[in-house]
Order: structure tokens, then C-alpha cells, then sequence
């Protein structure tokens, strides 16, 4: 097996340790077009529930900062959006994050073959 193929698959299984420094480091480090090219694609799939997960830190502050007018919604038996957005979020964060796990574990394999 060659120097290439482990250093690519390593840039996809590093989503269970050191998610976002391997595949940047190995990028700059790496002088291989292929390696590279395999390392750029596992920065971006590590790099997107980061993303996410600050769209979500927003939405549960915002949420937060409701709290006292949801509270009386949910009194007189109205809908309000934002007191369920925080538990929504979770929800598809995490089957974002599997997804996410998932396809850099196939990616890595693919790879080593």
C-alpha cells in the first residue's frame, strides 16, 4: 500500500480524532495533487457541522432570548416556532453528524482499496 493512499485515508478517518488539524496540516504539508486533493474534500465534510453547529449556537441563543414571550404563548395555547427550533435543530444536527461519519468512513475505505 502506498504513502498516498494511507495519508488520504487518514485525512477521512480523522474524523474521530483530530477532525479539523490532520487534514489541514496534511494539505499544506503533502506535495502529492492526489493527496491534497483527498484532504481538501475531508477539511470540507469535517469543516461543516462546525458550521452548523454555530447556526445552532445562534438559533438556542435566540431562542433564549424569547423565552419569557414563549412562555406566554405556550400559556394561551399558541404555536411559537422557536420552542421547538432548539430541539429541531438537534435532531438534524445529529443525523447530520452520522451522515457526516458515515460517508469519511466509505470515503477512507474507497480510498485504501
Amino acid at each position: 500500500m502506498s504513502n498516498k493512499k494511507i495519508l488520504s485515508a487518514l485525512c477521512y478517518f480523522s474524523v474521530f480524532f483530530f477532525p479539523l488539524l490532520l487534514p489541514f496540516v496534511i494539505y499544506f504539508v503533502s506535495e502529492e495533487l492526489e493527496v491534497k486533493y483527498h484532504a481538501k474534500r475531508s477539511l470540507i465534510s469535517h469543516f461543516v457541522p462546525v458550521v452548523i453547529l454555530i447556526c445552532g449556537v445562534i438559533i438556542f441563543s435566540f431562542s433564549m432570548l424569547t423565552v419569557e414571550k414563549r412562555m406566554m404563548t405556550i400559556v394561551n395555547g399558541s404555536f411559537d416556532f422557536w420552542s421547538i427550533a432548539p430541539f429541531l435543530f438537534t435532531l438534524i444536527y445529529s443525523l447530520l453528524f452520522i451522515v457526516i461519519i458515515i460517508w469519511n468512513v466509505f470515503q477512507g475505505v474507497k480510498v485504501l482499496k
